[in-house]
């Protein structure tokens, strides 16, 4: 015999999907298995046009500049500094969470205003490191670097670099607006009347998958 659910109750149980997460987290699930499809597409086929190639440019040889400090040869220490940047920030936001399981909404306030800081450093680096390069000569269809052994380098070490780097920046810059929109309605007090910061916490899970992606994009653009 069927069972009738009572007038305005909700099937799933008021909120909860049938996997019994709230349906907000579960749809930020689906978006971030969807997005990590796309990045996933893009490694994949740098790794294969990586590996296929005889000749590559040494990172060391491309990304041994820091600002302000000349002609000094720091072969990856500012990739270095960026990539600390970005795992502390990760590192606040889950302290933000944190405070937000506490209904501490001063706390909430502190963590995500440094998580949004973090994130703005790690942009300004990633906007002088492409600056410096563009100096060189490196651009879209522009590789001025020559390969490890010697050989005339292809562009397809700057078409994918500029891509990848600049498809994940765009995901940064996207996570900073959504944590600046989040800390603005922490300090109204959107979260204070609703009892919960659920909201904190789906921020929290893309920016954490954002960090997460730049771990993968280190170590193959930057290490290998």
């Amino acid at each position: 015999m069927a069972q009738t659910i009572p007038a305005g109750q909700k099937w799933w149980g008021g909120g909860k999907s049938p996997f019994n997460v709230e349906y907000g987290k579960l749809m930020m699930w689906y978006f971030l298995m969807s997005d990590a499809f796309t990045f996933g597409a893009f490694l994949i086929s740098y790794g294969s046009i990586r590996f296929a190639t005889n000749g590559w440019p040494d990172p060391n040889e491309v990304f041994h500049s820091f600002p302000f400090m000349g002609s000094a040869h720091l072969p990856l220490v500012f990739v270095s500094l960026m990539t600390f940047i970005l795992i502390m920030s990760s590192v606040t936001m889950v302290l933000a969470v944190a405070a937000g399981h506490q209904n501490d909404q001063k706390a909430v306030t502190k963590w995500m205003i440094l998580t949004i800081i973090g994130g703005l450093a790690f942009l300004s680096c990633q906007a002088w490191e492409w600056t410096h390069l563009h100096s060189e000569g490196a651009w879209w269809g522009r590789n001025p670097f020559i390969n490890s052994d010697g050989t005339k380098a292809t562009t397809n070490f700057t078409n994918f670099f500029f891509t990848i780097t600049g498809f994940h920046g765009f995901h940064v810059f996207s996570g900073v607006i959504i944590n600046i929109i989040m800390l603005i309605k922490n300090i109204r007090g959107d979260f204070a009347k609703r009892g919960h910061y659920l909201m904190i916490e789906k921020a929290g899970l893309y920016w954490h998958f954002v960090d997460l992606v730049w771990v993968f994009v280190f170590t193959c653009f930057y290490l290998l």
